[in-house]
């Protein structure tokens, strides 16, 4: 009987696997079509942008091919110094959030005056929250 496993995806398979998402909504891709274009369903297209599955090099080759870009732009997350690196991890990794990428889309269409109003906004009700929290805990 074979065990499930439950370790963690690696940080690198999830940032390579973000970098994957990012280009494909940049370049307004489906996963279905991802999918077709690379010979896989489009479920394991999900793996590969959440980090589940990783992506081996022959097939990163052709997400490339089809997401009209280099190998290389694709891992250019895992170039630079190591806090760098990290910070570029970090960057991916948060856009994994749902509706991160729809919110930053949303937000750059937003005139600036607009966009600090908004973040100082969200600032306040993270404040609001992380009070709240910590009195439940008292």
């Amino acid at each position: 009987m074979s065990e499930v496993s439950t370790k963690a995806p690696d940080p690198m398979d999830i940032a390579l696997g973000a970098a994957v998402r990012i280009r494909r909504r940049t370049i307004g891709m489906s996963q279905e079509a991802l999918a077709d274009q690379c010979g896989v369903s489009f479920q394991q297209i999900q793996k590969y942008e959440n980090g589940t599955n990783r992506i081996s090099f022959s097939r990163l080759v052709q997400i490339a091919r089809a997401l009209r870009c280099r190998v290389t732009d694709l891992m250019d997350v895992f170039d630079g110094a190591d806090k760098e690196t990290a910070d570029d991890l970090d960057l991916l990794t948060r856009m994994r959030t749902p509706g991160a990428l729809e919110l930053l889309s949303a937000y750059e269409r937003l005139p600036p005056e607009v966009r600090s109003s908004l973040v100082n906004l969200v600032r306040s009700l993270t404040a609001q929250q992380a009070t709240a929290k910590e009195a439940a805990t008292v």
